[in-house]
């Protein structure tokens, strides 16, 4: 039951509301709290509305997801990593005191790339993917995602050398992950002002 009113033209006098014309008020108030489309959100930003097809919905929600996100980052991370050792590679090769045939500074070439692509794959798919369980349990997108999920990919790196390299190695990715994340959101190269 609601309580009573005091009405503004007589200090003595109170107004209560039925249960009935108290939802007929809101109701009128408010408008009504039935929507057209339950499950369906629709974004007013980018256009005129339209409703989602399904299949559409489904590509959305496959491409958000964590696993694919790790995925897509695992094989980027692994071609950037390919990438970079190729370039570390024929800058500097491993010197020896002899000559190396081309056949054996190839396979020296290919030894490197591959090592430095699933050094770079590996980092990719572990932090996208932590980055999206963080994200995805504490229901926020801020700076905190990017450094809780740094510290873990760096602390599971450093843990093969023990302890002490893992809370360093943590310390260093969060410290890394915060500054780039920081970056990315307030450089005007990312962001211009319109």
């Amino acid at each position: 039951m609601s309580d009573p009113i005091q009405s503004s033209g007589s200090p003595n006098r109170t107004l209560v509301f039925t249960p009935a014309e108290f939802e007929g008020i809101s109701k009128y108030l408010i408008g009504t709290s039935v929507r057209l489309y339950p499950s369906i959100i629709v974004p007013q930003s980018a256009g005129p509305a339209r409703i989602q097809e399904k299949p559409e919905l489904m590509m959305q929600s496959v491409i958000e997801s964590c696993p694919f996100k790790s995925v897509m980052s695992f094989v980027v991370g692994g071609a950037l990593g390919g990438f970079m050792g190729l370039f570390n590679s024929s800058i500097a090769p491993h010197h020896q005191t002899v000559q190396l045939s081309t056949r054996e500074t190839l396979i020296d070439m290919k030894n490197t790339i591959g090592s430095s692509a699933k050094g770079f794959a590996f980092i990719g798919f572990m932090f996208a993917g932590t980055e999206c369980i963080i994200e995805s349990y504490r229901a926020k997108t801020d700076l905190k995602n990017a450094v809780y999920s740094g510290a873990v990919t760096g602390g599971i790196l450093g843990l093969r050398a023990g302890i002490k390299a893992a809370g360093m190695g943590a310390a260093g990715f969060a410290a890394f992950s915060a500054a780039i994340d920081y970056f990315m959101h307030t450089s005007s190269l990312f962001n211009p002002t319109n």
